[in-house]
């Protein structure tokens, strides 16, 4: 397993899996507003979950870790967790967005990704994991399901497919994500 990936190339390669081609495959990498907006939004948060209670997550006790950087030579993969919950029982992933809107599956198999991740790094069962959308300070249970797990191990041999052939995949199904992309004027193959 020669291709380090990150549990950012999962989320990005099931939003659309050119945005992971165009990472690994051109030489610079745009930065955009939203992602450095989004990266002040998480330290904003990380600072005030310190204050708050466990209940947004239904829990009375447990432990909270910020900014954990979690690696598996196993899985190949790596990645920095917006928080951890350990209990005696488990371990929970949670992660910050800044989104009102539904969640979509992209969101949902990187926390998968990083339940495998936080599984290997605690030796706790994780069973679900949470999203914490910022702007309605809330927080959404997913379960960890045996399924999702399987579906992110075939996503990782996927982009190491598409990395090591340099081949780029079609876009996205759905056009309305390349409205924004940073990466549309390279396609040019959307509208």
């Amino acid at each position: 397993m020669d291709i380090i990936l990150t549990v950012t190339d999962v989320k990005n390669f099931v939003y659309c899996p050119r945005v992971v081609y165009f990472m690994y495959c051109l030489p610079q990498r745009p930065l955009t507003y939203k992602m450095a907006e989004g990266k002040l939004e998480h330290g904003r948060t990380e600072e005030l979950e310190q204050r708050r209670s466990l209940r947004t997550y239904g829990l009375a006790a447990g432990e909270r870790f910020f900014g954990v950087h979690l690696a598996s030579a196993h899985l190949g993969l790596t990645g920095r967790l917006d928080m951890a919950i350990v209990t005696e029982q488990e371990a929970i992933p949670v992660e910050f967005k800044n989104t009102s809107g539904p969640l979509g599956l992209n969101h949902k198999y990187q926390l998968v990704a990083y339940a495998l991740l936080v599984e290997e790094q605690w030796g706790r069962p994780v069973r679900r994991g949470f999203v914490y959308r910022l702007p309605l300070k809330r927080s959404q249970e997913l379960p960890i399901t045996p399924n999702g797990r399987r579906f992110v191990l075939r996503l990782l041999a996927q982009i190491r497919r598409l990395i090591a052939t340099e081949t780029m995949p079609p876009p996205t199904m759905r056009r309305g994500r390349c409205r924004d992309c940073e990466f549309r004027r390279f396609c040019n193959d959307v509208d």
